[in-house]
């Protein structure tokens, strides 16, 4: 009996040690990111047309406008709540684009080796020197109809090169190792060797890597909308934060029009960056570790602190 309850908990105790620590960090990125996202996929869905122009312009937050309206009687709040959804959609398109790009050129390329590595690093390395930022400016200047799709597919092919070097390298580390040469010996299948055996592995370095390609198309989305060359006819944090400036909403202190989007923008990054330092604290113990150190160090000084009260009383 006794030995019957320990081989069913055997399993669960196993998949609880797997399972990533839910340390203070990563619990703030997930609360703060989850809630912007259920924002941008239920917000549209209570809000009026954001385009919708009425004759009460640049007023502040009311009963009617929680958010105050724009310079032509715009809401605020429903245009915050489309442009959440526009540039969460940037960030995912360009997110699983780069997971795509940088796997198939960064995973498949070195663990096939050969020439076929040796093509797919010339052509990673060409794609890593040529500037993103510029190219990126140069294919919106030229465009003139421009979607968010468009400008998600031109963040993600100039974005996914530095992964694909970083994932190049763990592969190469990976394929030597004595548990996948034991797969060769055995006449294990080169896909199932692949797929089994290295990529699980690869898992948490592959998530830094997306959330760190979410961050970057956000962040550049927003940059090209503030300069009047992200999409055409959407709503995204960048663009509200461009239409705020034709405005004049800083000079004229409607707070209530440049504030939500460029909060939403702030709260929302630093979101990612504290789940991404949550995913490279179980990727690297010796970061963990540190981090323990730092804590154990922070309550030690503030016992020593509470001491030396103690005996100056």
């Amino acid at each position: 009996m006794t030995t019957d309850v320990v081989a069913m908990t055997a399993p669960v105790a196993r998949r609880r040690v797997t399972l990533p620590p839910m340390t203070g960090k990563l619990a703030a990125g997930l609360i703060i990111g989850g809630l912007i996202l259920a924002f941008g996929l239920i917000g549209p869905l209570f809000v009026q047309d954001p385009s919708q122009v009425s004759d009460i312009g640049l007023t502040g937050p009311s009963a009617d406008h929680l958010l105050g309206t724009t310079q032509t009687g715009q809401d605020v709040l429903a245009q915050l709540a489309y442009a959440t959804r526009g540039s969460l959609a940037v960030g995912a398109i360009v997110g699983v684009l780069t997971l795509l790009l940088s796997a198939f050129f960064g995973i498949v390329g070195a663990y096939a080796g050969g020439w076929l590595d040796e093509l797919f690093s010339l052509f990673t390395n060409i794609m890593l020197v040529i500037p993103g930022l510029p190219v990126v400016i140069v294919i919106s200047a030229y465009v003139p109809e421009k979607s968010l799709l468009l400008v998600s597919v031109v963040l993600a092919i100039t974005s996914w090169a530095g992964s694909a070097r970083v994932l190049r390298g763990s592969t190469l580390s990976l394929r030597s190792r004595d548990y996948v040469l034991a797969c060769r010996v055995a006449g294990e299948k080169r896909w199932r060797i692949l797929l089994v055996e290295i990529l699980p592995n690869l898992i948490p370095l592959l998530a830094t890597q997306v959330v760190f390609a979410v961050i970057f198309a956000i962040l550049g989305e927003a940059g090209l909308s503030y300069l009047g060359l992200g999409a055409s006819g959407s709503f995204t944090w960048g663009t509200m934060l461009y239409f705020a400036q034709n405005g004049l909403a800083l000079r004229l202190g409607a707070w209530w029009w440049f504030v939500p989007p460029g909060l939403m923008l702030a709260l929302f990054g630093a979101a990612l960056s504290l789940i991404n330092f949550s995913i490279d604290e179980i990727i690297n113990p010796k970061l963990r570790n540190q981090t323990r150190s730092a804590r154990r160090g922070w309550r030690m000084s503030r016992e020593q602190l509470r001491k030396a009260k103690e005996s100056t009383l």
